[in-house]
């Protein structure tokens, strides 16, 4: 029966025992569970308290490489294989990532930017290349996204930082929209300008400050058009989409109710030359 401390091979000039190879995973299981452990509390208090969940991710990616470089000196100690060990293998692993890895190291970098700068949160609603969604998570490679279909999307770090990016809810959570509307020619435009002032101030989402505003703002080529302005507090169960649709159903209603059309586009054609229609068939017209 070989001894525990029967010498199996040597690493970096280090004798690596039997004994030391019994004792390494188990020492490695329960330095990751109790770091894990701990980690976890630290986590759980953060949260509790109402900590900033952009903080608590960020101390979530510390405390996830911390307890990995413990993890690995506690294998090395066991190992007893000093760090200059890794002089050579380091150096070369750092010239293999600069030349195959650029775009996983850019995004890496532009993660740590992007959690440590924060001109993007957790929660925060976004634009980038045309796609918009709240954000979800900002991990150190990409930043998932949820569009308001649901579907979710992982947006590379990089293009946070390389291109335009709108955040609707930087600063706050207000949003201007806009709904637009045409009635027919000779409506009466003083009775529509109140009727949609009076809807604004009848929903409950639409803010009173800054107060809605109805611009008529155009003779269009079938209708009057007319542009009405105002500022919702998006939430969670508040969304720009829901309120828009409501505005337009209650104009919808209201405009059938005092007898105003909502136009929509109308063509007059105009034949040149006489018409002549064959007695037995059909006209071209009918």
């Amino acid at each position: 029966m070989p001894s525990l401390d029967q010498v199996l091979f040597q690493f970096s000039g280090q004798d690596v025992t039997l004994n030391q190879l019994l004792v390494l995973p188990i020492a490695l299981l329960l330095g990751y569970f109790l770091l894990n452990f701990l980690a976890l509390l630290v986590l759980r208090s953060m949260t509790k308290r109402g900590t900033n969940p952009d903080l608590v991710q960020v101390t979530r990616r510390l405390l996830n490489i911390a307890v990995l470089l413990v993890i690995t000196l506690i294998a090395l100690q066991i190992l007893k294989v000093p760090l200059t060990a890794f002089a050579f293998i380091s150096g070369a692993v750092a010239i293999g990532v600069g030349f195959g890895a650029q775009n996983i190291i850019n995004n890496f970098i532009s993660g740590w930017i992007v959690i440590w700068e924060r001109p993007i949160r957790i929660n925060d609603f976004i634009e980038v290349s045309g796609v918009q969604g709240s954000v979800q998570e900002i991990n150190t490679r990409s930043t998932r996204l949820k569009r308001p279909d649901g579907v979710h999307l992982l947006i590379p770090n990089a293009k946070l930082l390389e291109e335009i990016v709108v955040n609707w809810t930087l600063v706050d959570r207000l949003l201007r929209c806009i709904v637009r509307i045409g009635v027919a020619y000779g409506s009466d435009v003083a009775e529509v300008k109140s009727l949609l002032e009076r809807l604004m101030r009848a929903q409950s989402d639409i803010l009173v400050e800054p107060a809605p505003e109805v611009v008529f703002e155009d003779f269009g080529d079938s209708a009057l058009i007319f542009e009405a302005y105002f500022w919702v507090q998006l939430s969670d169960t508040v969304s720009a989409r829901t309120v828009r649709s409501d505005l337009r159903m209650a104009m919808d209603a209201a405009f059938r109710e005092a007898g105003i059309s909502i136009a929509y586009p109308q063509r007059d054609v105009h034949l040149a030359g006489t018409l002549t229609v064959t007695p037995g068939r059909p006209s071209p017209l009918a």
